[in-house]
C-alpha cells in the first residue's frame, strides 16, 4: 500500500473519491498485524484506491475523522465516511467490509 502525503490525501477527499485511508504509527504492534492483512486485501481487490499514513505525522486527519486509535481504516463512498474500523479481526472479514468500494 502506498505512503501518501498530506497533500495527497487532501486531493483524494477534495475529488470525493472512494476508498480507504489506512491510519497507523510505527510502534504499533498491532498495527504491523494490520499492515499484513491490508497487503493481503490489496491483492485481492486492486481496483479500490487505498493510502496509509502514519498519524504522527498528520494530527489535523486524527481530528478530522475523530480517530480514537490506531491502526484506523476509514472506509469512503464519494468522499463520505462510510465506517471507522478499529478491529481488524481476520482478512475475510475485511475483504467482506471493502469489496464493495468502488475507486
Amino acid at each position: 500500500m502506498e505512503e501518501w502525503t498530506k497533500a495527497e490525501m487532501e486531493n483524494f477527499l477534495e475529488e470525493k473519491r472512494s476508498g480507504y485511508l489506512y491510519f497507523y504509527t510505527p510502534m504499533c504492534g498491532t498495527c504491523q498485524v494490520a499492515s499484513k492483512m491490508l497487503t493481503v486485501i490489496e491483492q485481492l481487490l486492486p481496483d479500490v484506491l487505498s493510502g496509509k499514513a502514519d498519524l504522527n505525522y498528520l494530527p489535523e486527519m486524527a481530528a478530522r475523522f475523530e480517530i480514537q486509535s490506531v491502526p484506523c481504516l476509514i472506509v469512503l463512498k464519494k468522499g463520505e465516511v462510510q465506517e471507522k474500523i478499529y478491529a481488524f479481526q481476520s482478512v475475510p472479514y475485511l475483504f467482506e467490509k471493502l469489496k464493495e468500494v468502488k475507486v
